[in-house]
């Protein structure tokens, strides 16, 4: 740095050598002093320039001071490389001023290690530089292994997410912090080397693609391919070092002139792709390590910067009216904005040639943003965000991501280190997220793959406790149906104070880390219901997943075991103290006449009389056993049973049933819709009873729903093509002259011969099982 000072006189003038070395430095403070000038150290100069092209007004004597803070505590250590390791927050922090940073962040970056590895204070930084420079060193402060041994690590990443969830820009600091680190990573063991990479690569890369900083990831990405595949980097870097570019300048220029004369005023460049970029690019095309398979316009996208929103949509026409848009390649991240707040216009079109050119269309703000992320926008303490606060057109959000609110709620629930290390790189091994919208209008923002569970725990751990089912765009889906960007969900959850959950499977179906602790908790509160003895027609399925076949002899725990000081279902006097398990496949419940099966290791399965499978097992040599209802017993989590529900097919069908069986207090367990027939549907529902007295009522509820016409219970006794059916229905009380339908000639099963009960006959002969009293309500 060269200073001129009236002092000195016109250098012309000035014989060499006439002032030596320290008097020309001090006639030069002098200078600076005499203008009001605070000198700036040589070793922060680079810094200050760079600084003041996106902060002209910088308080330049703060980070001075700063500098010489971190210089003299920093005095005498050295890096691995040798070097004094001043070097470090000083690269640091000119990569920060790069990025556009504001004062406090290139302040606090200067002073990143102080606290952590001199003998300076927490305190001695608030006192000097005030609480928020202090508080971001703080986040950016490495806890002690001493202290947490191998959890140090995990926990100082959650202690950094936890100061990021407060002011993100102690992420930003961490990002630039491991970006020199990994710029010199040459200089560490091999081991540590693998290590660092991995934890970049399964983190920080993650980390920078959510806070939008793609100039910081893209860097990460290839230092960490060069360092863990050093082969494929060399390779790619050949292939890359090859490329001449005859397609894409000059379609670049060809486009600039066309939008300059459709009046559009527009920066058109070309973008080549950075080294994992390209490689992902090769492995996509199936490209040899030559490059062999590559196209030209393969190693880089056309980038057009223009002024206005509207200029975006102006440059699209004359790309799309000049050349051949390839179809599903447009895609308008500037209406609807991606989760890390980047916009642009995505396109690809095809040249005479053959050629496939991709182009970005963006404005300048959103390039800024694209490049930098969370740090284009400012101090976010402040209101004023370089101007785009009143801006209607801009639609970057600067609150707290949603990302970062979800991972911030769950962290809280994962006290163990390994456990929430494990659920942190899981939950941002995926840096896509959808966009859902509920059928109240609630707008969910979720990472790709969620399934309708996890939208339901994130409206609420009690709303996704009691969710029993769900309508994704009207349709009725299954809870573990994953969800797709701009799908609108429903939820059908049961009645306040009750949940239907959540069950043991459902923590294959959730996707988020969130979800997956609420279900883990509230099993961990209770014991888990056993599953069901299983029958060939039924198999445990989620709600509306359609029933899959299942050996018969694959008996689990059903709901009607009895738990410990629960009060067993039933008894069976020739076998005293055995466990009793409710088949799934007939679904008894009281006071259905029921048949014993012995199985192995003591067990007795309870079918309802004529159940198919029940038979099938009697006929295959089983041994049938008494079994007799208990009053007052009941399985823990109460009684299953299996309704059918025939009707003329018609608009909120679907909600008109699930909300009558709700509002009888039964939760659907599973259910399942078959495709309509001739303008009929039917329904099938497995649901938990907290009482066997209320399936009589629920089956009246759902009979009385309109285009319903018939409603019974399968499992019960097979009607042949002779007419068993009539018979059976005859000989439970039918009324003289009623033929059984088609369907139930064809051999359909019915519960015609269910204790205390009255068969009612649909219109095409299925049986329904109906108490005296709905018997006189249906007719009267």
């Amino acid at each position: 740095m060269t200073i001129r000072s009236e002092l000195a006189g016109p250098p012309s003038k000035q014989p060499a050598g006439r002032f030596s070395r320290a008097a020309l430095g001090r006639a030069g403070r002098a200078a600076l002093l005499a203008t009001g000038r605070t000198p700036v150290p040589d070793a922060i100069e680079p810094i200050v320039q760079a600084h003041r092209v996106h902060r002209p007004q910088a308080d330049v004597p703060l980070l001075t001071r700063a500098y010489r803070l971190a210089e003299e505590s920093h005095r005498g250590q050295t890096r691995k490389s040798g070097e004094p390791y001043i070097t470090h927050p000083l690269a640091v922090t000119m990569i920060l001023a790069q990025l556009g940073a504001d004062t406090t962040t290139l302040v606090a970056s200067l002073l990143h290690d102080t606290v952590e590895d001199t003998e300076v204070t927490l305190d001695q930084v608030a006192e000097v530089f005030g609480p928020e420079v202090a508080y971001l060193v703080d986040g950016v402060t490495k806890l002690e292994k001493v202290d947490f041994g191998a959890a140090a690590e995990p926990e100082t990443f959650r202690k950094m997410l936890v100061a990021t969830g407060d002011d993100v820009r102690v992420m930003v600091i961490k990002l630039a912090d491991r970006l020199h680190n990994m710029r010199t990573i040459r200089h560490m063991k091999p081991a540590s080397q693998v290590r660092i990479a991995k934890v970049t690569r399964d983190v920080l890369i993650p980390l920078a693609e959510r806070l939008g900083i793609q100039m910081v990831k893209a860097e990460l990405e290839d230092i960490v391919f060069a360092t863990l595949h050093p082969e494929e980097y060399e390779h790619t870097g050949a292939v890359a070092g090859g490329w001449t570019d005859g397609v894409l300048a000059p379609f670049a220029a060809e486009l600039g002139r066309q939008l300059a004369e459709a009046g559009v005023p527009a920066a058109v460049t070309v973008r080549p792709r950075h080294l994992v970029s390209l490689h992902r690019v090769m492995i996509k095309r199936g490209a040899g390590p030559d490059g062999a398979g590559l196209r030209p316009a393969d190693f880089g996208r056309l980038l057009v910067v223009v002024e206005e929103n509207a200029d975006c949509y102006a440059v699209l026409g004359e790309l799309h009216t000049c050349w051949t848009p390839l179809p599903g390649e447009f895609k308008d991240f500037v209406a609807a904005p991606k989760f890390n707040l980047y916009q642009s216009l995505h396109t690809a079109v095809a040249l005479p040639g053959g050629e496939v050119i991709e182009v970005l269309v963006r404005t300048r703000r959103m390039h800024e943003v694209a490049e930098t992320g969370v740090v284009a926008l400012g101090d976010p303490r402040t209101a004023d965000r370089s101007g785009t606060a009143d801006d209607p057109e801009d639609r970057t959000d600067p609150a707290r991501p949603g990302w970062l609110a979800r991972l911030l709620d769950w962290q809280q629930d994962t006290p163990d280190p390994d456990a929430f290390w494990s659920a942190l790189t899981a939950d941002l091994r995926d840096d896509r997220e959808i966009t859902a919208v509920t059928e109240d209008g609630a707008t969910l923002h979720l990472p790709a793959g969620s399934s309708c569970l996890d939208a339901a725990y994130l409206l609420g751990e009690e709303t996704g406790h009691r969710c029993i089912g769900a309508r994704v765009n009207g349709r009725l889906a299954a809870l573990s149906t994953e969800l797709r960007d701009g799908d609108m969900l429903g939820l059908l959850l049961a009645p306040d104070g009750e949940d239907s959950g959540p069950d043991p499977q459902w923590l294959e179906y959730v996707r988020t880390p969130g979800a997956r602790l609420a279900v883990e908790r509230r099993l961990a509160a209770r014991p888990a219901a056993p599953a069901e003895p299983a029958g060939p027609g039924s198999a445990p399925v989620p709600a509306a997943v359609p029933a899959a076949p299942a050996p018969a002899a694959a008996f689990a725990e059903p709901p009607g075991a009895a738990a410990p000081g629960a009060v067993a279902p039933a008894e069976v006097p020739e076998l005293p103290g055995a466990a009793v398990r409710l088949a799934r496949c007939c679904t008894p419940v009281p006071p259905d006449e029921v048949t014993g099966i012995a199985l192995r290791g003591g067990i007795v399965a309870v079918h309802r009389a004529g159940c198919p499978t029940g038979t099938r097992m009697l006929r295959g040599g089983r041994r049938p056993v008494e079994v007799r209802w208990l009053p007052g017993g009941a399985p823990q989590w109460g009684y299953r049973a299996t309704l059918h529900a025939e009707a003329l097919n018609r608009p909120r069908l679907l909600a008109d049933l699930t909300a009558a069986i709700s509002g009888e207090g039964a939760s659907i367990f599973s259910a399942e819709v078959e495709p309509p027939r001739q303008l009929r549907v039917r329904h099938s529902y497995t649901l938990e009873l907290p009482d066997a007295a209320v399936l009589p009522a629920v089956m009246r509820a759902v009979l009385r729903v309109s285009g319903v016409y018939d409603v019974y219970r399968p499992g019960g006794p097979e009607a042949g093509p002779d007419g068993a059916a009539a018979e059976a229905a005859a000989g439970a009380g039918a009324e003289p002259g009623a033929v059984a339908g088609p369907e139930a000639a064809a051999g359909k099963r019915d519960d015609s011969g269910t204790a205390d009960v009255q068969p009612s006959w649909g219109i095409h002969g299925g049986s329904a099982v109906l108490s005296e009293s709905t018997i006189r309500s249906t007719q009267g």
